[in-house]
């Protein structure tokens, strides 16, 4: 088990649609999540921790799932 930080940054439009693709992957793993207002640019941000088993699969099928975005992420902790 590992906890991740996963900081998702995309437009803020069409963010919806996006936003519900990601929730079918994650439900239930979820521990903190932050929603920011979109920027100037109109880029907004999403930071979530999630309990994961295997992070790099989950992080490569986020992002065949968010393609006008950039996905960061953290290993907090290993069990």
């Amino acid at each position: 088990m590992q906890i991740v930080e996963l900081d998702i940054k995309l437009p803020y439009e069409g963010r919806g649609k996006i936003l519900g693709r990601l929730y079918e992957k994650i439900r239930g793993k979820i521990r903190d999540i932050h929603f920011f207002p979109p920027d100037a640019d109109g880029i907004s941000e999403i930071k979530m921790e999630i309990v994961e088993d295997d992070a790099l699969r989950l992080l490569a099928e986020l992002r065949k799932i968010i393609k006008k975005g950039t996905i960061t992420f953290k290993v907090l902790s290993e069990a």
